[in-house]
C-alpha cells in the first residue's frame, strides 16, 4: 500500500474551529469488503487511513452501517469491535470517526469549542429516519456547544440518483409536501424522481441546528476516481473521517 495515494484525498474546507479536521478518500483506498474483495487489502486501507489521520498511536472507530439512525460514543476502548450504528461521536482526542461510503452522504461535525466531533452515515433511510437528529442529539447531550460546523462529503449527484415513490413519500413524510420541489424534480419515466440528497442532508442539519455547513457537491457517479455503487454495482468503499488534534 502506496501512502502516495493519500495525495488525492479529499480533504474538507469547512467552518470547523482550529486543530478540527476531515478528508474523504478515493478509488484505490478500499476500506469495505463487502463484494469479495481482498480483505487483506481492506485491512491495509484502513491501515493507511489511520497513519494519515489520528497516527499509529491513535484510534479509529469503524461502524458496522445499516441505514438506521444508532449514534454510539466513541472511546480508545470501543474503537477495538465494530458496532453496529449510522453514526458516532466522541470527545475523546486521539479517536478519529469513520464512515463508509459510495453514493450515501457523509456528513462530519463539530462543536464549537473544538472539544466534541460528530460523523454519520446518510442514505435516504437514515436522512429520513433521523440519523442526524439522532446524531446531534448525542453531541448536545455530550457536552457539545454551539455553533456546530457540518462538511457534506461526496455524495451522489441528483443529475443520478432516480428515486421511486417509496423515497419519494418518505422525504415529504420526513420534511414537507410544500418542500418537494426543494429536494426534487420529475425525471424522464413517470412515477420516478431525481433527488437532491445534498439540499435535503443540508436541511436537515439546518433544522437540526448546525448554523454553518460547507458543501462542494462532490458527485461520486460522475466522478470515476470515486466509488459509485448506482454505477458500478458490486464496488469497494470510501472512507470520511474526523479527528481531532492530539
Amino acid at each position: 500500500m502506496n501512502a502516495d495515494l493519500s495525495a488525492d484525498w479529499i480533504r474538507a474546507h469547512w467552518p470547523a474551529p482550529r486543530g478540527i479536521h476531515a478528508l474523504t478518500t478515493t478509488k484505490g483506498t478500499n476500506v469495505g469488503a463487502r463484494h469479495g474483495q481482498c480483505v487483506e487489502a481492506v485491512v491495509a486501507s484502513r491501515r493507511l487511513v489511520q497513519s494519515a489521520t489520528v497516527g499509529s498511536t491513535g484510534h479509529l472507530q469503524w461502524l458496522e452501517q445499516r441505514h438506521g439512525n444508532r449514534c454510539i460514543r466513541a472511546n480508545a476502548h470501543s474503537c477495538g469491535s465494530q458496532p453496529e450504528a449510522d453514526a458516532a461521536w466522541t470527545n475523546e482526542r486521539g479517536v478519529g470517526l469513520a464512515i463508509q461510503s459510495a453514493d450515501c452522504v457523509p456528513v462530519v461535525l463539530s462543536s464549537g469549542n473544538g472539544r466534541c466531533i460528530g460523523a454519520a452515515h446518510g442514505g435516504w433511510r437514515g436522512l429520513t429516519g433521523g440519523v442526524i437528529e439522532s446524531l446531534m442529539a448525542a453531541m448536545c447531550n455530550g457536552g457539545s456547544k454551539p455553533p456546530l460546523a457540518a462538511w457534506i462529503g461526496p455524495a451522489i449527484g441528483p443529475e443520478a440518483y432516480e428515486v421511486g415513490e417509496d423515497v419519494h413519500a418518505a422525504v415529504r413524510a420526513a420534511t414537507s409536501r410544500s418542500l418537494a420541489g426543494r429536494f426534487f424534480r420529475a425525471a424522464d419515466k413517470p412515477g420516478k424522481w431525481r433527488l437532491d440528497l445534498f439540499a435535503l442532508t443540508e436541511w436537515l442539519l439546518r433544522q437540526a441546528g448546525v448554523e454553518r455547513i460547507a458543501c462542494a457537491r462532490i458527485c461520486t457517479w460522475s466522478n470515476s476516481h470515486l466509488y459509485s455503487h448506482r454505477r458500478d454495482g458490486a464496488t469497494g468503499r470510501m472512507a470520511t473521517v474526523v479527528w481531532m488534534d492530539p
